[in-house]
């Protein structure tokens, strides 16, 4: 019997220049770079990695880096912004924070959003990320002990604990709603164009649906790409994926994800949805979440796959080197 999916797994983004994501999302914002690996269906990209300490499902937020891409946009059938949980009144540290690195910093009226305390900012390819005042969420990614000390990083009192939710841009939100609905969401509340549905589980829970105008999807850098919600195994995929055909929707065949399996399924609204397993595959690294458990502070190290290792060679002469500013775990 399929069991109802506690929340999101992870949410993957395009950008641009894989230097300088990597450090606002590990500098600047304090999430751990869990994998510095590749885009399996593009083995000459980046595909990165971040999360907490150790990189449970539900912290976990990755982007395919593509420099020379034409720029993307938000709009339909897509997501609008992805969410981090951030402690409560930590969001006065976060605005000072962001504001005395040039990011530019709006306030998102609590009225609009069912209570919630946020601020929104854009990374540098103009995907729009969110900080939300939540108690939810696990550990923070604090470094190691030297980088903790730094008075340049973000305190524990103030750091992201995971993934908080995403806001989607269906094409249309009823047949979007069905979807959230067969997997276990449940609508909570709406006000205004904004309808909230929230997961079983004890992190990473809030879908939001926005029923309102918007301009097609175009993928590119500053668009997200897709959110992925938990399921437990790959037997779980599988039932998924036979009630999913059985309903005539658009669902990939199950994929090995190496740190997990997972399948792709659009319903009826447009939007893509991932299936992820929270236990990992066979082969797949050791380790309870997705971090590199042999590396100290930012895993920085480009790690593949056992089938792409007689590639090694050929896949870093095409990969652009970078560091994270402020990173202490690779050496000088």
């Amino acid at each position: 019997m399929l069991s109802d999916t506690p929340g999101l797994h992870h949410v993957t983004g395009i950008v641009g220049d894989a230097g300088a994501h990597a450090s606002f999302y590990a500098e600047t914002l304090g999430l751990r770079l869990l994998r510095r690996t590749v885009n399996y269906e593009d083995i000459h990209q980046h595909h990165l990695y971040f999360g907490d300490a150790t990189g449970s499902p539900g912290s976990v937020f990755t982007v395919f880096p593509d420099p020379h891409g034409d720029s993307g946009r938000a709009g339909k059938p897509g997501y609008a912004a992805v969410a981090f949980a951030v402690p409560p009144d930590s969001l006065g540290y976060w605005r000072d924070r962001l504001t005395d690195r040039g990011v530019a910093v709006e306030d998102l009226p609590a009225s609009d959003r069912f209570g919630d305390a946020a601020l929104s900012v854009a990374d540098p390819s103009g995907t729009r990320v969110e900080l939300v005042e939540s108690d939810a969420g696990g550990d923070p990614w604090l470094g190691d002990e030297e980088a903790a000390a730094d008075a340049d990083s973000v305190p524990e009192s103030a750091a992201i604990r995971g993934l908080y939710g995403v806001t989607a841009l269906p094409a249309d939100p009823y047949g979007t709603a069905s979807v959230l609905d067969t997997l276990g969401f449940e609508y909570e509340a709406e006000a205004g164009d904004r309808i909230r549905y929230r997961a079983p589980g004890d992190r990473a829970t809030v879908v939001d649906l926005l029923d309102r105008d918007a301009p097609y999807l175009r993928e590119g850098p500053g668009a997200l790409h897709h959110a992925a919600v938990r399921v437990p195994d790959r037997e779980a995929l599988l039932d998924w994926h036979d009630l999913f055909r059985e309903r005539g929707y658009d669902v990939s065949r199950v994929k090995d994800r190496h740190f997990f399996h997972s399948l792709y399924v659009r319903g009826p609204g447009g939007l893509l949805v991932e299936l992820a397993t929270e236990a990992p595959t066979p082969d797949g690294p050791r380790g309870p979440g997705l971090a590199d458990p042999d590396a100290t502070g930012h895993a920085t190290e480009l790690y593949l796959p056992p089938r792409f290792e007689d590639d090694r060679e050929l896949i870093e002469s095409q990969l652009p080197d970078f560091d994270i500013e402020g990173d202490r775990s690779r050496p000088r």
